[in-house]
């Protein structure tokens, strides 16, 4: 999608600094993060957010998953807290499918 920010960070259009990359999927560190450790993991098919998972697209979201646990075992974090927002009232500011993974210390409560 031409106007999605992650969509033209995974064009290489906009720099970011990776965490992991792999034929489907992008972490990387967010740029204005909410915790000390703060990675965004991203489909590289578009996806506005959660209600665009289907049947046939939902595999990625298991896969994204996995690198999560993978990322986080990579960089020493045994807790961390994983989230995602589907519409803007929800706090989603990039309507591309998108999971935060916070950690880093004590984490606040929740919304």
């Amino acid at each position: 999608m031409s106007d999605c920010v992650f969509c033209k960070i995974l064009a290489g259009e906009i720099p970011s600094k990776k965490a992991y990359e792999d034929d489907q999927v992008l972490a990387f560190y967010d740029i204005e993060p909410k915790a000390p450790v703060h990675i965004l993991v991203i489909p590289k098919q578009h996806l506005s957010g959660a209600a665009a998972v289907t049947a046939e697209n939902s595999a990625v979201v298991a896969h994204i998953f996995e690198v999560i646990a993978r990322l986080t075992k990579e960089l020493g974090l045994a807790d961390y807290r994983v989230v995602t927002n589907n519409g803007p009232d929800a706090g989603q500011t990039v309507p591309h499918l998108h999971f935060h993974i916070l950690a880093g210390g004590k984490l606040g409560g929740m919304a």
